[in-house]
């Protein structure tokens, strides 16, 4: 089963704004960009071009692995407001 795939079996209740806020001069000199690769819900992505981090903040799933590994300890990260952000089913 593909990201894509599973991240559908999830509800999530986009906010306005994101909840996760990087900050774009240190993610220019990161050499690892460990967020795009540790981020269960592929939410991270480099924009080559753009020599930018695109945050696609609504599939998060507050898991915390990117700040957690975040090399340059840039990344200002918060739950999202309250009803907001990904519901979880149990079993």
């Amino acid at each position: 089963m593909n990201l894509d795939k599973k991240l559908s079996t999830l509800k999530y209740t986009p906010d306005e704004n994101s909840h996760l806020k990087p900050t774009q001069e240190d993610c220019v000199s990161c050499k690892t960009r460990s967020c795009i690769n540790a981020c269960p819900a592929g939410v991270y992505e480099w924009l080559e071009n753009e020599n930018k981090l695109l945050v696609k903040y609504e599939n998060c799933l507050e898991c915390g692995a990117c700040r957690i590994i975040c090399a340059k300890h840039s990344l200002n990260w918060e739950y999202p407001k309250g009803t907001k952000g990904v519901t979880f089913k149990k079993g």
